[in-house]
């Protein structure tokens, strides 16, 4: 068993965790938008994220919505929805997903199975511990087609080919939105009024072809 603490977030990593003992902690904890459960092959992370964790978060997804709602983009919304394959032996939350290539598909569920229904179209990954587990090879191996990945200073955008993930200047479900653009709305969101941000990017939507 190996436990790490580390600033801004606070997370432990267990060894040698059964998956029963996973589907119990994340069954007894809830879809919690604090704690961030990770379990690949028996490696189990607990992550309990802080504001400067969910902040980025929160403005990419709130991102996301704003495009689509401009680009009249019907999306499907799961927040930090636990994914997990138990044939796979991964499972994980994340800081937000998205349907929105295959929002019809899960539309009006009550419960998703990875194992029969498709993986969110888009996830953001917002990691800025250097001790935490690298999540990149548990998405591609569950079959997330594209990640949004901040590390506190940059925003990379990966799309998945072959089984792992390249980096990209465009986003997938977004074509008009590249990753530059993407940084810079991140970084404006910094010091902006809320409703200022939010006009921009709206502005900017519109003058875009999705």
């Amino acid at each position: 068993m190996a436990t790490v603490v580390s600033q801004p977030e606070r997370l432990v990593i267990l060894d040698s965790v059964t998956w029963d003992t996973y589907e119990r902690l994340i069954a007894e904890h809830g879809e919690s938008g604090g704690t961030r459960f990770t379990y690949d092959e028996g490696v189990l992370q607990i992550m309990v994220v802080s504001s400067q964790h969910e902040k980025p978060n929160r403005t990419l997804a709130v991102l996301v919505e704003v495009l689509a709602e401009e680009w009249r983009i019907d999306i499907e919304r799961l927040g930090s929805m636990t994914c997990k394959r138990k044939d796979l032996q991964k499972g994980f939350e994340p800081d937000s997903c998205f349907y929105i290539q295959h929002a019809e598909a899960v539309s009006g569920k009550q419960k998703i199975d990875l194992k029969f229904d498709p993986p969110p179209d888009l996830t953001i990954e917002v990691d800025i511990t250097s001790d935490s587990l690298n999540r990149l090879p548990i998405f591609a191996a569950v079959g997330i087609p594209e990640v949004w990945r901040f590390d506190g200073t940059s925003l990379t955008i990966f799309r998945l080919e072959a089984g792992r993930y390249l980096e990209t200047s465009n986003s997938l479900a977004f074509p008009a939105l590249t990753a530059e653009v993407a940084s810079q709305f991140l970084d404006e969101s910094k010091t902006l009024k809320s409703t200022v941000w939010l006009r921009q990017v709206r502005a900017w939507a519109r003058g875009q072809k999705s």
